[in-house]
Order: structure tokens, then C-alpha cells, then sequence
């Protein structure tokens, strides 16, 4: 799809070959989303991350109808002379191979970057893994929640019957991982584009989850230093608050309260914004009483004024909250959860859904807004080798007897 004045998609023109399995096909996702023709080169009987996670939806998993949507299958049997020399012949033409598994498993088929860089100087190799390409555990084996407890980012509880267990969270590193990923690679195809080198790319998952978590790991070690050279800030009169997140459980003008159907974050903690709160509600007596300082100050462990808040929060319902703080400019925000975060009027303005009934389950569409254009809505996720002649003609000029001479020879994998 493009917008009025017929222009193309951002990524288009961009050819993507995509040689994953199980979720770090997440990054080949993001070209697919903004334009870019992404052909998934799948082992014959395809990605199994079709029947991985749950929930599965007419057969076929969430995670695959969501990263592979806007790409195309072909199958082919990398064991095979055939099989090798048509992957390297999509690559002639390429701007950028993605090896998102184990690192080394194209060089092991005979097809590492310094192979492919023979048939095309400009390629871009991208290993996404989960472990990166060097390091004591390269060649660990791997799942995308490890990513997250390698990385710090989630920590384990206990049950009722004292078994340990991981709550629930937000997976971070099989999310992070792909998307820098995709980031680098396309960095190094506008440099390949003007010296004429392509280059090789990796990152690890768990890079990726503990880089996103870099504020909390970066506080850490600045607390490491003496106390006269790294403080909190001026508001805390210097002390130094728990790591990230950490401080918010003792702030007061800067915590979540209960109303009548939900919660919301109440973020008052310059003194501009909880003036213009004390004033709409009429109760200046709070500001005299607790003015606070300019910036930063979340009234940490004023227990007072936390009981007249929780009682004050308890008079509106959320989107009466919210309303009410853009109208006194104080910043008021909803506290949602995956289930109901859709429901939002604001990000019912923000995404659209891709329906069950053409795109194989119900999907959020892309973040990104490009204003004023609309970007390709992306095709349903394919089926192993669903697009196998449209690529092979379309890309390779094959005619319909030489296809027929390759899938005789096994090319694509011997026939069920």
C-alpha cells in the first residue's frame, strides 16, 4: 500500500534473505513491516517455531503468524549442491543474509560470509543468537526467557509450597536482540551502499536484554564509587535512592493510586505540576504544606500525604483522571496490563488489528507512523515453501522446467 502521492515503502527495494528459526525471526519481521521483500529460506518441512509457545491458532503458533507475517517461503535442502547454489544466488542480488540461530550453521554448510561474499561483495551478514558469536557460551544451546534471567531482568519468586518459580514478565532480550539486530544490519547496508563492503553483524539476545536494561546495570556501578563522588539528586537532598524502578516504592507525588475502576500514575514531581494539581482541586493547603522542591522530588515516604492522595485518587474512574490531567496540565497516566491495554482509547488510535480472518490470528499492526503515508500491510504468514516458484521466477528467472530439474535432484527436500 502507499499513500496519495504514490510513494514507494520505506524499505523497498531492500531484499532481505531470511535464514532463521524460532523467535529471533524477529528481526527479518522489521524489514518485512516497513517494505522490504523478505524471503524465508526454511529447511525442508520448515521453521518449527510454528508449533513452539502457545497459544497455537488454527494449527499454527501466535509467535510465528506475528514474525513471519510479510514474508515469503521457500524450502530448500542446504545439504544438497542444488540447495546451496540457489541460496547462493538469492544472496547475488541481496542486501542483507540473516543467520538468526546458532552461529556457524551456514559456515558448517558451506556457506559462511566469506563464501557469500564472493558472489556479492555489498552483503551484509547478520548473526542473531542467542549467546553472540565469541564469549565462554557461543555455543550454549538456548530459549529466549533465559536471555532475561542471564541479563537481570527478571527474578525469581517463590509459590505457596515454596517452589521456584519465574513470574510473569515482559520477554525483553528475544524482543531487544532482533530489533538492534535489524538496526545494525541496515547501518551497514547504507555503508555497503556507498564504499562497496559489506560486513558481518552479530548480536546475542542476552546482549540485547541486558543493554535495554543498561540504566539499572550502569546506577550499580556507579554506586560502586565513593559517596562524594556519585549522590542521589538535589531533590533527595543527595541520598542515593535504591537502583532504577527500585526508587519508585517509596515516592509519594510520583506513585500509582487506586480510583474507582483501575489505577493510575500520578507523576507530580516538579513543583509546576503539583501546584496545578493542589489548585483544580482546590486544596492549596497541601502545596503550602508540602510545597516540594522544582525538580525530581517524589515526596519519598511522606506517609501523610500519600493517605490524603490514595483517598483523593479514590473519587474518579481512570479516564476521568486522565481527562481531568491534561485540563490542569499534571501528568496522570493509566496503569493497564497486557489483557487490557487494547481497550485504550489512545492506542485504539495509535494501531490497527490485522484480523484473524486474513492475517491467521489477531495482530497489532507496526509501531512506526511514517505521517502522511500508510505503511504495506503485511501478507499472512506463510506456509514452508508456499512461495517457492513465484521466488524462484521472479528473483532467479527460473522457467517451470528447470524448477521441476531442481526439485528432481532434491532441492528442495525429498517429497512426504
Amino acid at each position: 500500500m502507499s499513500n496519495s502521492a504514490n510513494k514507494p515503502a520505506p524499505l523497498a527495494g531492500l531484499r532481505v534473505i531470511d535464514f532463521s528459526i524460532l523467535g529471533p525471526g524477529a528481526t527479518a519481521h522489521h524489514f518485512a513491516e516497513l517494505g522490504a521483500d523478505v524471503i524465508k529460506v526454511e529447511v525442508p518441512g520448515g521453521d518449527y517455531v510454528r508449533v513452539m509457545t502457545w497459544p497455537i491458532i488454527e494449527g499454527i503458533s501466535l509467535l510465528h503468524w506475528h514474525i513471519a507475517r510479510g514474508k515469503k517461503s521457500i524450502e530448500l535442502d542446504l545439504k544438497t549442491p542444488e540447495g546451496k547454489e540457489i541460496f547462493k544466488e538469492l544472496c547475488k542480488d541481496a542486501d542483507i543474509v540473516i543467520e538468526a540461530m546458532k552461529p556457524g550453521t551456514l559456515d558448517k554448510l558451506g556457506l559462511s560470509f566469506e563464501e557469500l561474499k564472493k558472489v556479492n561483495p555489498k552483503l551484509v551478514f547478520c548473526c542473531v543468537s542467542g549467546y553472540g558469536m565469541t564469549g565462554p557460551y557461543e555455543n550454549m544451546p538456548s530459549h529466549g526467557v533465559a536471555y532475561d534471567t542471564w541479563a537481570g531482568c527478571v527474578e525469581p519468586a517463590r509459590d505457596e509450597e515454596g517452589m521456584v518459580y519465574l513470574p510473569a514478565h515482559a520477554s525483553i532480550g528475544m524482543h531487544a536482540g532482533p530489533l538492534l539486530g535489524a538496526f545494525a544490519a541496515l547501518a551497514a547496508v547504507f555503508r555497503a551502499r556507498a564504499t562497496g563492503e559489506g560486513a558481518l553483524v552479530e548480536i546475542g539476545q542476552s546482549d540485547g536484554a541486558a543493554y535495554m536494561d543498561w540504566y539499572r546495570i550502569e546506577s550499580y556501578k556507579a554506586y560502586q564509587r565513593p559517596q562524594s563522588e556519585v549522590t542521589g539528586n538535589a531533590a533527595d537532598d543527595y541520598r542515593r535512592r535504591p537502583v532504577g524502578t527500585a526508587g519508585l516504592k517509596e515516592g509519594v507525588r510520583y506513585q500509582a493510586y487506586e480510583c474507582k475502576d483501575g489505577y493510575v500514575l500520578f507523576m507530580a514531581s516538579e513543583q509546576a505540576f503539583w501546584k496545578n494539581f493542589c489548585q483544580a482541586l482546590d486544596r492549596m493547603d497541601m502545596f503550602e504544606k508540602w510545597p516540594g522542591k522544582k525538580l525530581a522530588d517524589h515526596a519519598p515516604g511522606n506517609r501523610e500525604m500519600q493517605r490524603e492522595l490514595t483517598e483523593i485518587f479514590k473519587t474518579k474512574t481512570i479516564k476521568e483522571w486522565m481527562d481531568w490531567g491534561v485540563k490542569v496540565n499534571t501528568p496522570i497516566a493509566p496503569v493497564y496490563n497486557s489483557e487490557s491495554v487494547m481497550e485504550d482509547e489512545h492506542f485504539k488510535a495509535r494501531f490497527k488489528w490485522y484480523p484473524h480472518e486474513t492475517h491467521g490470528a489477531d495482530m497489532i499492526s507496526y509501531p512506526v507512523h511514517f505521517v502522511g503515508e500508510e505503511l504495506p500491510v503485511p501478507t499472512k504468514a506463510p506456509t514452508p515453501g508456499q512461495h517457492r516458484d513465484e521466488i524462484l521466477k521472479r528473483v532467479l528467472h527460473m522457467d517451470d522446467a528447470k524448477i521441476s530439474e531442481l526439485e528432481a535432484k532434491g532441492a528442495f527436500g525429498k517429497k512426504q
